[in-house]
């Protein structure tokens, strides 16, 4: 009897497909290997997830495999089954959630190119050449992390913030020789200089003891607790136990900085896996944990799908992240996905934010997370003084008030550093005419454009349209137009104008698109000159800026009256993000966060009582109204050429769907608050139970009626489970 096997095919089906395995093939058929299939009039690469299928289609109907790609599985059993879990639980098509587990390279059915990694370490005799110019900090500081790890390869050390240029500088100088055999460091699990306080070292005991078990906890410490040591000692006992690690991070802008940390206390050990690396970097990344070569990833989401040969330990920082939360396509949580990750490899997991958000702090409540509190700043760092600045009537500079503009210059002057945080990028949210009132909006999408003004265009944030920026008003020919509203654009134009004497460092996604530009910012920031941040959200995410005694909140209120009922949390835990970049060590810091609404009452809470309190105030109203997390949620997202296309694919969703009762309830179809999005009109059902299996069973036949019905040519839809948005 012909031998079958399920191969999961990317493409837009929601099952795997059955192929035979011919015996011309040489081999036997492995979980996880990935093969080459027709697929219609295409050839495409799948991976095995089943063996010795048995099947009611004629086998002289069924196609072959055409040929295996590896001699080894890619992908071992434990991520086959995470796969086939995930697939069913976010309700998206199995051969694409296994696609994107895959590197790119192995997405493809060439072979990748094997392109060894180049060592360097220094030359033998370095020592008896002239050191370098003492301006040249960085290869300096490039020599004192090579003697430290020994040898570092080409991609650690661009991991690591430093240039081509840098390295190929030292190369040159013959500071650094090429290492014929890489050798594994040894690593000293005492190697460090921060002594743990109490808290941390409560910590640390906690998870050391449940190395080996599945465990959950939630590390809630404040800004500047020493977060990362708590990680770092944790991974030392688990690297003792010959183990592996994976680190999760949310942001591309915080590898440099954490990897360092973790590079200079277990050297040679850690790799990078992020977007910002090439397809190449990623592979070798990969390949070097899953062969057990390196011990610890450090990665942005994706990483949470990489093979491990033995992993002891998971950490997720800033857990409350959105960015944790893919929004596209296959839209799985990588925090989520990590606790599965521990639980599947018995091991301990550790959460860890300053502003964790309500979904852990709910398990905590249901005993399901372990809490770990550390409340003592670090070192001698106390808490910032947070001032709430009322604005209403006030005089504005740009969005910038006199007391605000007064404790700044006062800063500077003591030789510290000012942190101005506006989450809005670009010169102007809303060009104006002042003449006939016409306003500069997105022909794409309900929405204005924004000005940026060093460019001389109009975007979209919303699409990325772009138009050149006017001189006079298109509708009535007159020259005077009118920027309304600030963005991080000028308010850094503004800084300049009333500190010309000190940097003003603007940092948001335009200033940072290049590749290196982040840490290149950052790095100026840390020489420790008096100087201006300005920024949006990007700084509030784990930077340590030990200059920064004064941070000024500019726009807060925007996020208190959203439609969204999880505003508030965002909103509060942006502020307190930002709050706690303002003094460490010894140098006190300062929060003024200016507001229309000094009397509002998330404001007020959390100026006052911090944001534990705040954070529990939050989650009894969402059990009062039985919203997430007390509830479990789900969207389903339809857009199209045309909102009436859209809503009657919805309709006809819900038609086929189980009457809301007690238990679960069904709202919608409700078109998106901005409607129009890159010229489509979108539209969602949003579902909602009591228990998760009532909510999956409803996805189950929307999913089973969304495939059958006839659809426009034009439509899309997708499910998202767990949403951390409605639209």
């Amino acid at each position: 009897m012909p031998k079958l096997v399920t191969v999961a095919v990317p493409c837009p089906l929601r099952r795997g497909f059955d192929y035979l395995w011919p015996e011309s093939l040489g081999r036997d058929a492995e979980i996880g290997l990935r093969v080459s299939i027709p697929f219609g009039r295409q050839q495409l690469v799948g991976v095995v997830i089943a063996l010795d299928v048995i099947c009611d289609i004629p086998s002289n109907k069924l196609k072959g495999v055409l040929k295996v790609l590896e001699e080894q599985p890619s992908l071992p059993a434990d991520l086959v089954q995470l796969g086939r879990w995930a697939a069913e639980y976010y309700h998206h098509p199995v051969g694409d959630c296994f696609a994107q587990m895959l590197p790119v390279v192995l997405r493809k059915a060439s072979p990748p190119k094997e392109r060894p990694a180049q060592y360097w370490q220094l030359s033998t005799n370095w020592e008896q050449l002239p050191q370098p110019a003492s301006r040249a900090h960085q290869q300096i500081s490039l020599l004192a992390v090579i003697r430290q790890a020994g040898q570092l390869s080409r991609r650690q050390i661009k991991d690591l913030g430093y240039s081509n240029a840098v390295l190929n500088a030292l190369i040159n100088g013959r500071y650094l020789q090429q290492a014929d055999t890489p050798v594994a460091p040894i690593i000293d699990a005492n190697n460090t200089e921060l002594a743990l306080n109490d808290e941390q070292q409560q910590a640390v005991l906690a998870v050391s003891n449940s190395l080996g078990q599945f465990a959950r906890y939630l590390l809630d410490g404040v800004t500047g607790s020493g977060k990362t040591e708590v990680y770092l000692r944790s991974i030392a006992e688990c690297l003792a136990r010959g183990e592996q690690v994976l680190t999760l991070i949310p942001e591309i802008g915080l590898t440099p900085q954490t990897l360092e940390r973790f590079e200079s206390r277990f050297p040679g050990q850690v790799r990078a896996l992020h977007s910002g690396l090439s397809d190449g970097e990623r592979y070798r990344s990969w390949q070097d944990i899953s062969s057990g070569r390196a011990r610890i990833l450090l990665g942005t989401r994706s990483a949470v799908f990489t093979p491990f040969q033995k992993l002891g330990l998971v950490i997720v920082d800033e857990e409350h992240d959105a960015s944790y939360k893919q929004q596209e396509g296959w839209r799985y949580s990588a925090r989520d996905i990590a606790v599965k990750r521990a639980a599947d490899h018995n091991c301990p997991v550790v959460l860890g934010s300053a502003t964790p958000s309500l979904d852990s702090l709910h398990n905590v409540g249901q005993d399901r997370y372990q809490l770990l509190e550390l409340r003592e700043r670090a070192g001698r760092a106390s808490k910032p003084d947070i001032r709430l600045l009322d604005i209403r009537q006030q005089n504005l500079d740009e969005g910038l008030s006199k007391t605000l503009l007064d404790a700044a210059h006062d800063t500077l002057q003591a030789g510290n550093q000012v942190l101005i945080f506006l989450n809005r990028r670009g010169f102007s949210p809303l060009l104006q005419c002042h003449g006939c009132g016409w306003i500069a909006n997105c022909q794409a999408c309900d929405a204005k454009m924004t000005a940026h003004f060093g460019r001389r265009e109009l975007r979209c944030h919303h699409c990325d349209a772009r138009e050149a920026l006017p001189n006079i008003c298109p509708q009535c020919h007159n020259s005077q137009l009118i920027f309304q509203g600030p963005g991080t654009e000028r308010l850094e134009l503004s800084l300049k104008r009333h500190f010309p004497e000190v940097d003003v460092i603007r940092i948001d996604r335009d200033t940072t698109s290049a590749k290196g530009s982040m840490q290149s910012l950052v790095d100026g920031i840390r020489d420790g000159r008096p100087s201006i941040l300005v920024g949006t959200q990007m700084l509030a995410k784990g930077h340590h800026f030990p200059d920064v005694t004064l941070v000024g909140i500019i726009d807060i209120d925007g996020g208190l009256f959203s439609a969204d009922f999880r505003a508030p949390e965002r909103s509060g835990q942006l502020l307190v993000q930002v709050a706690g970049r303002a003094g460490r060590a010894d140098k006190p810091g300062r929060v003024y966060i200016q507001t229309h609404c000094p009397d509002h009452p998330a404001l007020l809470a959390l100026v006052s009582e911090g944001y534990q309190p705040f954070a529990q105030q939050l989650l009894a109203e969402r059990q009062l109204l039985n919203l997430p997390p007390v509830s479990f949620s789900a969207v389903i997202r339809a857009d199209a050429s045309s909102l009436r296309c859209a809503e009657d694919f919805l309709a006809a969703i819900r038609a086929e769907l189980a009457p809301g009762d007690n238990h679960w309830s069904i709202v919608g179809p409700l078109p998106a608050p901005m409607t129009r999005k890159a010229g489509r009109f979108r539209a969602a059902l949003i579902l909602q139970a009591e228990r998760r299996p009532i909510l999956h069973r409803q996805l189950a036949t929307a999913c089973r009626t969304g495939d059958q019905l006839p659809k426009h040519k034009s439509l899309r839809w997708s499910v998202d489970v767990d949403p951390i948005d409605l639209f």
